[in-house]
């Protein structure tokens, strides 16, 4: 398959995913990051050992989670909640993201260290 059409499918499939999870405010957007950080974290680190070459890094991190994630939704939801004096809750939603997004790159880099 040529990179480009490769690349679009990956991204492709990252946008279908977002659209499943979306079923829920903020739930979706914290779904869709959540479920992106850990492929991100397990490409990155098959990069930074030389597992993975470059290539292989681009279709599923700008491809797949480029699509999937949704940082912009987040920091507009952010915006929202505090803007609208909400911001226990905001606060709640920042740290649970940055939490889980975090744990999710690490679990992710650890699986990458395991296989590769």
């Amino acid at each position: 398959m040529n990179p480009s059409a490769r690349h679009g499918a990956c991204g492709a499939t990252g946008v279908d995913a977002k659209y499943r999870l979306s079923t829920g405010f903020p739930w979706g957007t914290l779904t869709a990051n959540a479920a992106s950080c850990p492929v991100l974290g397990f490409v990155a680190q098959g990069v930074t050992d030389g597992s993975l070459g470059h290539q292989q890094y681009l279709w599923p991190a700008t491809g797949f989670c480029g699509a999937l994630s949704a940082w912009s939704t987040f920091s507009c939801e952010l915006l929202t909640m505090t803007s609208a004096r909400r911001t226990a809750v905001a606060g709640r939603y920042l740290l649970t993201t940055l939490a889980v997004g975090l744990v999710g790159a690490f679990a992710g880099a650890s699986v990458a260290n395991t296989v590769f």
